[in-house]
Parts: structure tokens; C-alpha cells; sequence
């Protein structure tokens, strides 16, 4: 199995997605990350007992100097009876395999890029729906599960509040969305560019944010193609 020559020299340390409460480890150019570690943060959304069924997690790979991955950029999880390619989507995340014989072999996750450090970070995401249509409700419960679990994890984060979320598309798409209000109105979106989570590169995705308020109206934020993550935000 692959194993560098010397420790790694970052453990996983949590810290905020979307604001500080994200786990993250580093890797020094040409290492590994060992898949314990990985293993020890990505399971406390598996342990959590609090709501979670609007959620996903995944885990989040990027290059530690912000230069991006690039296509067709994967983890490896290799160890002696272990064989596993995680292909990385447009963000660097991959679902995050939980095997007890990775475990036990503390097996390595390896980028396939020679030379290049890479950080890993746990990324709870709300999860997309497939007719592209959110309910208002469903946006603020959803938010308030991410946030539930982000307190869960980090006790400094519980004076933080749900604002909104951020519906982030592909590049090469047309992004856009509209809010439907309970009259059956539609009011268009503003689409912006940035960076997915807070804590990333700006690399000019198109953004839509869309803050809760005061109102309890019953409206859809309804989406024209779908996004690659819907980003809770707190304040």
C-alpha cells in the first residue's frame, strides 16, 4: 500500500462551512491523507441524531494553494484489500465510502496530482431536489437542520442564525432562478458569481442567493436547471 515517507502533518480540525464549521486536513505535496481521520470527521453526520433528512454530506477535496483540481481529478482510497476511485464532481466532493475494512487498514486517500498539496473538508449541503421546485418552508427546515448539526459539532456556532441559502450552478450551464409567490407570480433572481462555500477560491460560479426575511409567505424558489450544491447560510 502507498504510504509516504514522513507523518502527515495536519490532522482534521473542525471549522465552519459556511461561515467557520467544516473538518479539514491538509496533505504536503506527494502525500497521503489517512482514511481514519477521514473517516473520524465524516462519520459525526452518520452519529448525529438530530434531524437530517433534507441533508447530504460529502466530502470536499482542494489543492491547498487554491489553484484548482482541474478535470478529471479523483481520490484513490488504496490499502492492502482496499481499491477504490472516488470520481470528484465540478466542486472536488465525492461521497465519503464508510468501510470498516478501510478502516481497519487504515488505508490512504490519495489525490491524482503529482506534487500537489490538498486540503479535505467535510461539506453538509441541503439536498437538491429533482423537479427543481423548493418550498420556502423546505429551505428554512432544511437550513435549521444544517445549523442544528453545525452546533452539534462546533458549540461556538450556536449564537449564529439561518439567513438563507445560496443555490450554486455549473459553469457551462444556464443558471438562473425565480421565486413564485403564493399568488402565483414569479419574480426573477439575480444571478451572481463567486465562490460555493465560504472559505473557497472564487472561481466565478453562478450564484443565486436567496435570504429568508421576516415574511412567512408561502412562496417556491423554483430553479432552471440543477445546481451542483444548495449552500445554507448563516449570520
Amino acid at each position: 500500500m502507498m504510504r509516504a515517507s514522513r507523518q502527515l502533518v495536519a490532522a482534521f480540525a473542525w471549522l465552519p462551512a459556511v461561515a467557520p464549521a467544516v473538518v479539514h486536513a491538509e496533505a504536503p505535496a506527494g502525500e497521503w491523507v489517512s482514511y481514519r481521520d477521514a473517516y473520524r470527521a465524516m462519520v459525526q453526520f452518520e452519529k448525529y441524531g438530530g434531524p437530517k433528512n433534507l441533508l447530504q454530506s460529502q466530502l470536499q477535496v482542494q489543492s491547498r494553494d487554491h489553484a484548482g483540481l482541474g478535470e478529471g481529478a479523483q481520490l484513490t482510497l488504496t490499502g492492502r484489500t482496499t481499491q477504490l476511485n472516488l470520481p470528484l464532481d465540478a466542486l472536488g466532493r465525492t461521497v465519503f465510502p464508510l468501510q470498516k475494512a478501510a478502516y481497519d487498514e487504515n488505508a490512504a486517500l490519495v489525490l491524482n496530482r503529482k506534487g500537489m498539496p490538498f486540503v479535505l473538508r467535510p461539506q453538509v449541503t441541503i439536498a437538491p431536489r429533482a423537479d427543481g421546485q423548493y418550498d420556502a418552508a423546505d429551505l428554512r427546515t432544511a437550513c435549521a437542520q444544517a445549523l442544528g448539526f453545525v452546533r452539534y459539532v462546533d458549540a461556538s456556532q450556536r449564537a449564529r442564525q439561518c439567513a438563507g441559502v445560496r443555490f450554486v450552478f455549473p459553469k457551462k450551464e444556464s443558471a438562473g432562478a425565480r421565486l413564485r409567490h403564493a399568488d402565483g407570480a414569479d419574480q426573477p433572481l439575480p444571478v451572481t458569481a463567486g465562490a460555493a462555500f465560504s472559505g473557497d477560491p472564487d472561481e466565478g460560479f453562478p450564484i443565486v442567493t436567496w435570504r429568508f426575511g421576516t415574511s412567512a409567505e408561502r412562496a417556491q424558489v423554483i430553479t432552471y436547471n440543477a445546481p451542483l450544491a444548495i449552500v445554507p447560510i448563516f449570520e
